[in-house]
């Protein structure tokens, strides 16, 4: 038995399933689940995220919240959270780098929310020493008090549907067997409420993609935010509208066959940065400009810290602080590809390096 066998049963008992549903599986399927069964992380893994190319990132990450926590008038208690911790990389950086803040750890309960027991396993390692909550979903997040957050290549991995454009409606794209494989088709032309305000500004045959799970996931971080205080920080690869097909399986840090072996490739899809704004406008939190990667970083002052690092090295390492600097923020690496979102509360200011 497979997941691909799993799959294809389903398919032949209830008929094609949609691409959300199909993702949902291949990730977190409770026996061959992709996050489930596996680190997928660095060299030996499939991908490799910021906090594992530099320990540059988390620490800026780290600084603008306690930037933000003390603009906001320093809370004496405050949920620190992080939506998809990976390894726990970026909060080991982010703990270290704001041990230096008066009062920032001692107001802060940590709590990262994770469904991968693997990765809950490798953080628990990385965080020794620190109290930690572990929680399966963002709305599980107390609403008690001031929550700072980071999500950084989070929602990226919520399932998406696609849907093509004819006419006036939709054709949802599906997933089948053809002879016995699993095979890419579409669904019966319908209206789609959801796409309505896309009509103005695609054109026949063009795909576009919905994550239904994205704004439910901003409602609960910016209620929280626009009733209590705090910030989120969302970092990932997307755009301010989804349009093309942006679907991706990566294995072995190359890209893979979306369909060949469910479960043993990582699968993500571009992120609709406008859906995450307007769910936190509908909540009443306030959100900045989208801003690329790269000047949030260079606002943060990561060349200085590249710097800085590189004069405590020598030989060969002394390079490292700098070949890190120019991945994650220069345009034709990280830099464009991915962008920040800020939410903060209404009447406050936006989070360091992000404009209102």
């Amino acid at each position: 038995m497979s997941l691909d066998s799993v799959l294809a049963t389903r398919i032949r008992q209830s008929g094609p399933m949609s691409v959300a549903d199909f993702m949902a599986d291949c990730l977190l399927h409770p026996r061959w689940g992709y996050y489930v069964t596996r680190d997928p992380l660095g060299a030996a893994g499939d991908f490799t995220t910021a906090p594992e190319i530099s320990q540059m990132f988390g620490e800026l990450i780290g600084l603008c919240l306690a930037q933000t926590w003390m603009d906001q008038g320093r809370p004496a208690s405050f949920t620190l959270a992080e939506l998809g911790p990976g390894r726990g990389t970026l909060m080991a950086d982010l703990l270290r780098a704001t041990s230096i803040v008066p009062g920032f750890l001692d107001a802060a309960g940590i709590a990262l929310v994770e469904a991968s027991p693997v990765l809950r396993a490798a953080q628990k390692r990385a965080l020794a020493g620190h109290d930690v909550r572990w929680l399966d979903r963002a709305d599980a997040l107390p609403d008690d008090r001031p929550l700072f957050v980071v999500a950084n290549e989070f929602f990226d991995a919520l399932p998406i549907r696609q849907f093509l454009r004819d006419g006036g409606g939709w054709r949802e794209r599906l997933i089948g067997l053809r002879d016995g494989a699993l095979c890419f088709g579409l669904g019966a032309r319908a209206a789609q409420p959801a796409l309505g305000h896309r009509l103005d500004d695609t054109q026949e045959g063009d795909l576009v993609e919905i994550c239904a799970a994205a704004g439910p996931v901003a409602d609960a971080l910016a209620r929280r935010i626009a009733a209590r205080g705090g910030a989120a920080l969302i970092v990932d690869y997307g755009d301010w509208r989804s349009l093309g097909d942006t679907l991706q399986a990566m294995r072995g840090h190359r890209h893979a066959d979306i369909l060949a072996d469910p479960g043993a490739a990582d699968l993500t899809a571009h992120v609709d940065f406008e859906t995450l704004a307007t769910a936190a406008r509908a909540a009443g939190a306030a959100h900045s400009r989208l801003t690329t990667q790269g000047v949030f970083l260079e606002r943060l002052g990561i060349a200085a810290r590249a710097q800085a690092l590189a004069a405590r090295l020598s030989g060969p390492a002394r390079d490292e602080p700098a070949s890190a600097h120019r991945r994650l923020t220069h345009g034709d690496e990280m830099g464009n590809l991915f962008k920040v979102l800020g939410v903060f509360p209404p009447h406050a200011a936006p989070p360091p390096g992000l404009d209102a």
